[in-house]
């Protein structure tokens, strides 16, 4: 059985020979839910560097991503994390947003990449030389592993916003579109934490 580790440095291996001495993946958490901010991580790990479990943070448990965070971070020659608001989620649009908090987090690296990978299908709005990856974060160890970055900060994020807005349970959902939520939602109303144009479907089947 072929090693995923081998699958997963394919992309920079290949980006190395072309030239690229320093790739970054980016990748974002957070477009699906109904509250929080979306958050994003830029990371350039060393070639060829041994990560254990590495994979799309979906792919893997809550406890393996929590172990692989500060692994990454100690390991990574540079890594960015930052975040799109609410505000800008709804001035913006989700994607936008997204895009915008990878822009943010690719601008903290130092070294600066010759090259970010993006998970998606645009590269709209990142200000270094940068092509799209769709599945990226199964594909390219530097992109798997700014989504572990992404998803762990995010989640944390989501656990203070939980002791702000405690009769959401945001610590459980994280601010996904559970029954639990919804029910929450028609009981106390939508908090300043809540997208508002992630509600209006909703609204308006009630």
């Amino acid at each position: 059985m072929k090693d995923p580790l081998i699958n997963l440095w394919e992309t920079e291996r290949t980006l190395h020979n072309e030239g690229f001495a320093l790739v970054c993946g980016a990748d974002e958490a957070g477009r699906g839910p109904l509250a929080g901010p979306v958050c994003a991580a830029a990371v350039i790990l060393p070639e060829g560097i041994e990560l254990p479990g590495l994979n799309d943070s979906k792919k893997l448990t809550e406890k393996k991503r929590e172990a692989l965070y500060p692994l990454i971070k100690e390991a990574a020659v540079s890594y960015g994390i930052a975040f799109a608001s609410v505000e800008e989620i709804e001035e913006l649009n989700i994607l936008n947003a997204a895009l915008l908090a990878m822009d943010r987090a690719i601008a903290q690296l130092e070294p600066k990449p010759a090259l970010a990978l993006i998970d998606g299908n645009t590269t709209r709005g990142i200000s270094v030389p940068a092509r799209s990856v769709v599945g990226g974060d199964g594909k390219c160890a530097c992109i798997a592993a700014a989504s572990v970055l992404a998803k762990v900060t995010r989640d944390h994020l989501m656990l203070e916003l939980a002791e702000q807005y405690p009769q959401y349970g945001f610590e459980k959902h994280k601010g996904y579109g559970t029954a639990a939520h919804y029910g929450a939602i028609d009981r106390y109303g939508p908090c300043p934490a809540h997208r508002p144009s992630f509600l209006k479907k909703y609204y308006a089947k009630r």
